[in-house]
């Protein structure tokens, strides 16, 4: 069988990554007053001034139209297609395209195993290494989908502007948490985004970041060998900081593989820049 892979640039899987690998991107789309950009044409300094000007910015999802048109061109090449797009939980494209691959005969598997950035990057080269252990499409859904159990995604956010802006804290929440310099902790479990702790200040936040790994590490993850964990430390426009937190990290965890990765933007605009990331998951061989 001949498969391939279709996921969004939420993975942050770069057109340099894939290098021949059978992966291909559906864009998200970024409307900017009402103006669509897309990742590849709008730069990290373009994007972070216009959200710094309070310019009106918000997500969307992919025309059904454009996922149809992928999928049937892939198809003339491949027999199968897995679509493993951002968590459900986080984007209605998920159900979208559930909904669009009813109309394709079991040719389209779309799996949903909750993830978002470096989680579902390593999502992609799991179904990579089981295709080429000549997994089905249907196995290799399921086992991706008990997959997300073993994920861990934290997320510090480093102004409760943005959130405030998407709707998620109220006015008052985010004028006091600002004036306290309060760091909200974010985690995706499960489906959802939800409000795992609190700190104030940049040194709480980064020791409560690494509380929650060491506790995942304890618990969760207590049978699984360290090189079978792949840890990742994502950020949004603040790589000086985000490479002395991954020093901080190697000194405290010294992690068999780490990787780094600045975070979407269609992921910035619901948290601001300044916003540092852990995450666990599992490398299946």
């Amino acid at each position: 069988m001949k498969i391939c892979i279709v996921t969004d640039d939420n993975s942050g899987i770069k057109k340099e990554d894939i290098n021949g690998l059978p992966i291909y991107i559906i864009r998200m789309p970024i409307l900017i007053n009402g103006e669509c950009y897309f990742e590849n044409n709008l730069s990290q300094d373009e994007f972070y001034k216009k959200q710094k000007e309070c310019e009106n910015i918000i997500t969307s999802q992919p025309s059904p139209g454009e996922i149809i048109e992928t999928w049937e061109k892939l198809l003339t090449k491949y027999d199968y297609i897995l679509h493993i797009p951002m968590s459900s939980g986080l984007s209605s494209s998920c159900a979208t395209a559930i909904s669009l691959a009813e109309d394709f005969g079991g040719k389209v598997v779309v799996i949903d195993n909750h993830s978002i950035s470096l989680t579902l990057k390593r999502s992609i080269y799991n179904a990579l290494n089981l295709i080429n252990d000549e997994k089905s499409p249907l196995e290799i859904k399921e086992i991706l989908e008990k997959e997300h159990l073993n994920t861990s995604i934290y997320i510090m956010v480093d102004t409760l502007t943005y959130l405030k802006k998407g709707g998620r804290i109220s006015s008052t929440s985010a004028l006091i948490g600002n004036t306290l310099h309060l760091k909200p902790i974010l985690s995706i479990n499960g489906q959802k985004l939800e409000a795992k702790t609190k700190a104030i200040g940049l040194k709480n936040a980064k020791k409560a970041l690494f509380d929650l790994i060491k506790n995942d590490l304890e618990t969760k993850f207590k049978d699984v060998p360290l090189e079978e964990l792949e840890f990742g430390l994502a950020y949004t426009y603040n790589l000086e900081s985000a490479n002395q937190f991954k020093e901080e990290f190697v000194k405290e965890f010294n992690p068999t593989r780490l990787v780094m990765d600045p975070l979407s933007l269609s992921i910035a605009v619901h948290i601001g820049p300044g916003s540092l990331a852990l995450t666990i998951s599992r490398i299946i061989k």
